[in-house]
Parts: C-alpha cells; structure tokens; sequence
C-alpha cells in the first residue's frame, strides 16, 4: 500500500521575517521596559532616569595593531563616532546599553585600515553627588575591520569579523534634568585580517539624553 508522502514545510520569506521580528523584540525589549519611577517629575540633580540615549565624537587609538617592516605612514589616531541607546533596567545603577562605533579610518602598512563594531554591554553607575556619576561597562563587541597594505609591509590585507571584549570607564555630570554630559575612555578588542587580535581604544565626549 503507498503511503502518500507529506512534504517538508518551507521556511516562506514571511515566516523568515516573522522569526527576524521576534529576534528584534527580544533584542529590543529590555531598552524599550521604562519603570514607574520614570513617569515621576524629577527632583533635583541626579533623579533616576532609566533611559537614555547618547551620541558621542572623540579620538581612536590603533597604536596596537602592528605596522609590519618598512618605512610607511603610521597615523595612530582617527575620530571616533558612537550612537548607543541604554536602559537602567536592573535598578537604578545596573542596567544594559547596546550602541555603535565607527573608530575611523588610518593610514598604516602602505594602506589604510578601518574598524567599527555593535557592542553590547553591561553598565554601571556610581553616584557620587547630585551632579556627578561614575561610570563603568563592560560586555563584547562585534567589530568588522578592513585592512589594504603594501605586499612588502609583511601585513596581511582583507576584512575580518568576530567578536571580543570591550570594556569602558567614564564620569558623567547633570546638565538637566534630561541632558548629562559624558566623557569616556574605551578599548574595544579586534580581529584583524591574518588571524591578529589587537585593541582599539577611544576616549569620547558625549551628550546624552534621558527619559
């Protein structure tokens, strides 16, 4: 007797968008989870505000990566740029921040390298006054570098991607009762082309935003 066959179900470009959908919201939700005590006026100072969203320029720092043999250019420095968006959720000094870093460009080995990464973090504040904060994170970065070079220069050129730690510390002084300024030093760990891992760090100033 046959037995009829029953086709294997396909993954229809609509469910593939519903599953990128779901892994956005879960991706997203704890930024967009904002408590109660948000919808308090603030007080003076340093009121707890869960979310913020900040947008940050400074300088990068590829003194790490090596710039193989030969007299070449060797620009150790770029300007940084980074957007992140983070939520207290976990109380009102531990919370998550993820964001984006686009460390620059910089002329090494004949060429040029570039680097930007999303980072994911773990954050952290320290009230030291109504005014003033201290601030740490830490987490993992997925960096994408892209790497042209002299053949003589003994380093290799391409892309890679991975990821790797990142770490930061900062201060951060009120302005308002939504608006603090940021100032923040970074180092970022990269995968270069050839298999090399080396830091990138940024120190940066920012404004930040908090509802």
């Amino acid at each position: 007797m046959h037995t009829p066959r029953i086709p294997a179900p396909r993954h229809t470009p609509r469910a593939r968008g519903a599953t990128l959908a779901g892994l956005a919201l879960c991706l997203v939700a704890p930024f967009a989870m904002v408590p109660a005590a948000a919808q308090m006026s603030p007080a003076r100072g340093n009121a707890y505000s869960p979310g913020y969203v900040d947008i940050s320029v400074g300088s990068s720092d590829y003194s790490k990566p090596s710039n193989g043999f030969g007299i070449f250019d060797n620009d150790q420095r770029a300007t940084a740029y980074s957007v992140s968006m983070g939520n207290y959720v976990f109380s009102p000094n531990w919370g998550l921040e993820v964001g984006y870093t686009d460390f620059g460009s910089v002329n090494r080995a004949g060429g040029r390298t570039t680097a930007d990464g999303i980072n994911l973090n773990l954050i952290g504040r320290m009230p030291l006054n109504p005014s003033w904060n201290l601030l740490g994170k830490v987490g993992t970065t997925y960096g994408r570098t892209d790497v042209s070079s002299a053949p003589t220069s003994g380093v290799q050129s391409g892309s890679e991607r991975d990821f790797g730690w990142s770490y930061g510390l900062g201060v951060e002084l009120q302005l308002a009762a939504q608006w603090s300024g940021v100032l923040m030093y970074e180092e970022h760990t990269m995968k270069f082309p050839g298999g090399s891992t080396d830091r990138i760090s940024a120190t940066k100033l920012g404004l930040r935003y908090h509802y």
